[in-house]
């Protein structure tokens, strides 16, 4: 299958406990949306079920889009925040692997275009409103029956990692401990780790005094 992805990466922010599992399993894990925050998206995919008669429901949220202080604020606020950042073309041809797996970019929609077209069965895993459009998603989604767990694991290897961005907000002495533990975890030593720099960046600062 030939992706017509935006760009070369992409990207999940999450929190560091959530991290810390998917280096040491080597699996990323789907979740039921039924609690998702965006409750229209939630409603989308449990009806999506309804309308198939598959009653298990599992997604997982990346983006296609460069680092942004909404999706921090939003997805993985906090000090323990963190961003995974896989490499799109290799993560894809991994998960895919999955039976049933779909993995697609999100279409954003407004209501007069609902109105105008209503939504086929088969498009409402990945239609959302076109207030979060700035959130270019890309969503995972798998739909099954009666399956007996309430997460799906899906094998990631962790060659799929292009870099990991640890919470801006995290102390820089707090950041050096956490990536020593993380490259600590067997197969993360060269892992490239580095504390995001986008709410206070030394190099931006400069600008205002006319250096270089």
């Amino acid at each position: 299958m030939k992706d017509s992805s935006k760009g070369r990466f992409l990207r999940r922010y999450t929190e560091l406990p959530f991290l810390i599992d998917f280096l040491e399993s080597k699996n990323i894990t789907l979740l039921n949306p039924k609690y998702w925050d965006d409750r229209n998206d939630s409603y989308y995919l449990q009806q999506y079920g309804v309308a198939t008669g598959l009653s298990s429901i599992y997604s997982l949220c990346l983006t296609e889009t460069n680092e942004t202080y909404h999706h921090w604020r939003v997805f993985s606020h906090g000090a323990s925040g963190v961003c995974i950042e896989f490499h799109k073309g290799m993560f894809l041809d991994r998960v895919r692997q999955v039976e049933g797996l779909r993995a697609e970019p999100v279409i954003y929609r407004t209501l007069d275009d609902m109105r105008s077209k209503p939504p086929e069965t088969e498009e409402l895993p990945f239609i959302k409103r076109h207030a979060f459009g700035d959130e270019m998603e890309y969503r995972l989604f798998v739909a099954r029956t009666n399956h007996e767990t309430i997460t799906l694991k899906i094998p990631v290897g962790l060659d799929t990692i292009s870099r990991i961005m640890l919470s801006p907000w995290l102390p820089k002495e707090v950041a050096n401990q956490v990536k020593s533990a993380l490259r600590a975890i067997r197969g993360c030593s060269k892992i490239k780790i580095y504390r995001s720099t986008l709410v206070e960046n030394e190099a931006w600062k400069r600008f205002a005094k006319n250096e270089i």
